[in-house]
């Protein structure tokens, strides 16, 4: 059913008021923990990955599958699973992942080898593809397009990019005080919760006709954005000239080419062409994905700089960022405010122009400590900038679709942005790694980064040009 303008909307388990109630608030709440538990595990074992290597016997070439392992999975099944979400329920999705989720996170912290751990890491990147489009499109039917929806946004996008703040913080605290296990620990307990108390609160949400699963579709984009995934994950290991490399990403494109053919063609699509070729939907990703990209490569830049450069502990490091974490969280809380104020695409572009702008002062700093007040500022106002990209795209790409198609528009946002993080480290480290000079090479790296954000200010610019609905009214949470 049809989101529709005004003060309520049927999501299918029955009339949403414009205003919280007692049940919304705990819907909210309740997605928003597993957003940020889901946030909080994608970075929780950076800091932890050499511990877990001497601990269990990695060897140095194969520690990058604990985290391309996770990364695979989540970015190339979140398409399919938040269509699985759409055909059979987006709550039995979101409790089934959740499950999952538990578990493979109680096998990774009694993991004794490395292939307990590497299988561990599949199933929490597969429940990470599960649960994160079926949260969103929760979020998404269970709040009326508006200023509720784009507050509930604004909240979700600042706690899972403090989640990724807090998950590198956290992994150095509890590897250094108590094990690495305990990165996987910390996950039983939240998701056991979540489990208890979500059927309670959250009303089940599915289509009442239930059309068919595009196999084929399915095939070509999982298969296309796992080719291209390991390819990022090869040019960053190897170089973006290896072979490897340049085989596997041209195999993921010529896949995600053939998923287009197919979903022209299909009568029951995937995903629908002409949702593809909305601006909302099509712009809208290009903005997130670059937000994605360049604040998780600026994220590793300015860890290489602090240990590789200032001589920082990884913990040291790692506490480095609470003040981007603080700014994100800002960021996401006066993002709908910036909204309703100017619209979607002025939010995005006014965010850009704050990311890039103290992206680009990063390069003035040099190789004392004294230049850590400028890296604490600027991370600080660009995670305020970035935050308002993240929340303006969210808003952008999830806008004038019926409830039916959310969790597939969920699906893409949370492929971009599974798609962004993964492709951030490895750019960032190659344009870094082409100069011998370790300081001179983030350098570079930096000023290519305020680039990228550049370009997406001016996608933004170009190309979204339609009037953003959504900013009737001031109702809030």
């Amino acid at each position: 059913m049809s989101v529709v303008e005004g003060a309520r909307v049927d999501t299918g388990a029955g009339e949403v008021p414009a205003r919280l109630d007692g049940r919304l608030r705990w819907v909210l709440v309740v997605l928003l923990v597993a957003q940020f538990m889901l946030a909080v595990d994608f970075s929780i074992l950076n800091v932890a990955l050499p511990v877990i290597g001497d601990g269990l016997g990695f060897s140095l070439s194969n520690l990058q599958w604990i985290a391309t392992s996770f990364a695979l999975c989540a970015a190339g099944f979140t398409l399919l699973f938040g269509r699985v979400a759409d055909l059979f329920g987006r709550r039995r999705s979101f409790l089934a992942g959740l499950a999952v989720l538990g578990l493979s996170s109680l096998a990774g912290g009694l993991a004794n080898s490395p292939e307990m751990l590497i299988v561990a890491r599949v199933f929490q990147g597969l429940a990470t593809a599960a649960v994160t489009p079926a949260g969103l499109s929760l979020l998404t039917t269970s709040f009326p397009e508006g200023p509720l929806r784009q507050k509930a946004l604004g909240l979700n996008g600042a706690l899972m990019s403090a989640g990724f703040t807090t998950g590198a913080i956290l992994g150095g605290v509890l590897t250094d005080l108590l094990s690495w296990r305990w990165a996987f620990f910390v996950n039983v307990p939240v998701a056991l919760a979540v489990l208890l108390i979500a059927p309670t609160v959250i009303r089940e949400s599915r289509p009442s006709a239930r059309p068919r699963l595009d196999l084929p579709g399915a095939t070509a984009v999982t298969l296309g954005l796992l080719a291209l995934i390991y390819g990022l994950t090869q040019a960053g290991e190897h170089g973006w000239g290896a072979p490897s490399a340049l085989g596997w990403l041209a195999a993921g494109v010529v896949l995600l080419i053939v998923f287009y053919a197919i979903e022209s063609r299909s009568a029951a699509p995937l995903v629908p062409v002409s949702v593809l070729k909305k601006k909302t939907v099509a712009w809208g990703n290009v903005a997130g994905l670059i937000a994605f990209l360049t604040e998780t490569g600026l994220v590793f830049l300015m860890t290489l700089y602090l240990q590789e450069v200032l001589d920082f502990s990884p913990l040291t490091a790692g506490l480095s960022f609470g003040v981007l974490g603080v700014g994100t969280v800002i960021g996401g809380s006066i993002a709908p405010r910036v909204i309703g104020a100017v619209g979607t695409r002025s939010t995005l572009i006014i965010g850009g122009v704050l990311q890039a702008v103290a992206t680009l002062g990063l390069v003035a700093l040099g190789e004392t400590s004294a230049s850590m007040w400028l890296l604490l500022v600027a991370t600080f106002a660009g995670g305020v900038g970035n935050m308002l990209v993240i929340v303006g795209f969210m808003v952008t790409a999830t806008t004038g679709l019926p409830d039916h198609e959310q969790g597939m528009a969920t699906g893409l946002a949370t492929m971009t942005q599974q798609i962004g993080i993964t492709m951030g480290t490895p750019i960032m480290s190659a344009v870094a790694a082409a100069n011998t000079d370790i300081h001179a090479g983030i350098t570079t790296a930096v000023v290519v980064n305020t680039a990228v954000v550049v370009l997406g200010i001016l996608t933004t610019v170009l190309f979204l040009r339609a009037k953003q609905p959504g900013n009737q009214g001031n109702s809030a949470l």
